[in-house]
C-alpha cells in the first residue's frame, strides 16, 4: 500500500460518519481513526504478523510541497515520537546547512515502539529542521526544509 493510497482513504473517511478502519494488503496493515471532534484521522502503521521491530520501515519519505524559494517541505509519514539522533546524546543525524545525498537518514520517528528510519529520497541541503528532539508528530506534519541541488 503506497503512502497516496493511504492519503485517499484519509481522504474519503474524513467526510464520513466512519470513526475508524484497518486495511490489510500485501503483508501491510493500516488503520485509521478520526482523533477527537475535530475529525482528523491518525496514522497507524502496524506491522504484519512476525516482523520484528528490526525491520526497517517502508520507504516512508515523500516530497510534498515546494516553497517560493525552492525548498521543498519533507513531511512526517506517520504518526510517531520524532527523533534527531539513533540515542540520547548521541550526534543528531543532520544539521541545519547539512549537505545530504538520497538516502540519507535525517531522523527516526518512533512509532509502536519500532523505530523507522527517515531518508532524503533528493540530494540537498538542510535549510530548517522545524521539530524538537522527542516532540510527538502527526502524520504530514512538517519536519525539514531542504533545498533541493
Amino acid at each position: 500500500m503506497s503512502l497516496k493510497e493511504v492519503k485517499e482513504i484519509i481522504k474519503l473517511i474524513q467526510d464520513t460518519d466512519i470513526e475508524e478502519i484497518e486495511l490489510e494488503r500485501k503483508g501491510f496493515r493500516v488503520r485509521l481513526r478520526k482523533k477527537g471532534s475535530s475529525g482528523t484521522p491518525i496514522f497507524y502503521p502496524l506491522p504484519p504478523p512476525g516482523q520484528l521491530a528490526t525491520t526497517p520501515a517502508p520507504k516512508a519519505l515523500e516530497v510534498v510541497a515546494k516553497g517560493g524559494d525552492n525548498l521543498i517541505t519533507i513531511e512526517s509519514p506517520m504518526v510517531g515520537t520524532f527523533y534527531r539522533a539513533p540515542a540520547p546524546g548521541a550526534e543528531p543525524y543532520v544539521r541545519e546547512g547539512d549537505m545530504v545525498e538520497k538516502g540519507t537518514v535525517l531522523c527516526i520517528i518512533e512509532a509502536m515502539k519500532l523505530m523507522n528510519e527517515i531518508e532524503a529520497e533528493i540530494k540537498g541541503r538542510i535549510i530548517s529542521i522545524l521539530v524538537e528532539n522527542a516532540q510527538p508528530v502527526e502524520y504530514g506534519k512538517a519536519l525539514f526544509l531542504l533545498e533541493p541541488l
